[in-house]
């Protein structure tokens, strides 16, 4: 594990409640790592598995798509595909080495900002243990580059 390793997390986030806890959290000043890119999706649903693996392949160390809580999708059952679509990638990461563990399927309302800032801290906590992902890109010496990943 490297000392200095700052992970770089990517949030999906669906417009509707998750972006907007995401929103909540800044109108509150509650504070969560600045590790964490959030790429706002119309919905959740919308996430493709090549998505999430694109994320990892441009250095992202761990991924995880917020949307709307059980029932309240407002494209009636995104969120209900995005899990199952999370799972079916978390089996792909086990089986090329990289780890189920780095993805994350999370749910949440418009008005928790607390609950956002919360995942965000605690994936940060998480990754950092967990040290770079195995496809990170590295840098000349051969150390874990510090990632190019744009938002």
């Amino acid at each position: 594990m490297m000392e200095n390793f700052e992970p770089v997390i990517v949030a999906f986030c669906c417009h509707f409640c998750a972006y907007t806890a995401a929103d909540m959290a800044g109108s509150q000043r509650l504070s969560y790592p600045a590790n964490v890119k959030i790429i706002r999706v119309p919905c959740s649903g919308k996430v493709d598995a090549i998505h999430i693996v694109k994320a990892f392949e441009k250095g992202a160390d761990g991924v995880y798509v917020a949307g709307c809580m059980d029932g309240d999708c407002h494209f009636k059952n995104g969120n209900d595909r995005a899990s199952r679509r999370v799972e079916y990638v978390q089996k792909y990461l086990d089986e090329i080495g990289i780890g189920s563990e780095r993805l994350e399927m999370v749910k949440m309302s418009a008005g928790m900002g607390y609950r956002f800032a919360q995942i965000a801290t605690e994936m940060t906590e998480k990754i950092r243990k967990l040290g770079p992902s195995p496809v990170r890109p590295l840098d000349r010496s051969g150390i874990p580059a510090n990632s190019g990943l744009t938002v």
